[in-house]
This record gives C-alpha cells, structure tokens and sequence, in this order.
C-alpha cells in the first residue's frame, strides 16, 4: 500500500463525506465515507478536474 497523506474530511450535506490524499509520486487518492482503505486513484490533475466539476454542479451525483 502507497504511503499516502490524508487531507481533512470534507463533508456535505447528509453523510456526503470523502478525503482527498497523494502519495510521493504524484497520484491522488479519493477516500469515500472515511474509509481510507478502500480509494479511488488517478493523476493529481484527473482529480482536480473531478472536484471543479463537483463545485460547479456538473457531477454532484457522484458523491
């Protein structure tokens, strides 16, 4: 397992709930619900593209 440094929880409405971390070779992680176990990876900006499209309304329903 990837050495990975968790941010904060960020949690919406309800129990809308993930954390956002990276690792030392530039991947990121999305952990839904708190459970760092179990991510989503892909490339730092694959990420950012994803939280843009969340805080414009454009892809709410994943989260």
């Amino acid at each position: 397992m990837p050495e990975i440094a968790w941010e904060d929880p960020f949690c919406g409405e309800g129990n809308n709930c993930f954390r956002v971390g990276v690792d030392t070779d530039g991947n990121a992680y999305i952990a839904v619900g708190g459970d760092e176990e179990h991510y989503l990876t892909d490339s730092i900006e694959a990420l950012r593209a994803l939280i843009r499209d969340v805080k414009a309304g454009k892809a709410d329903h994943l989260l």
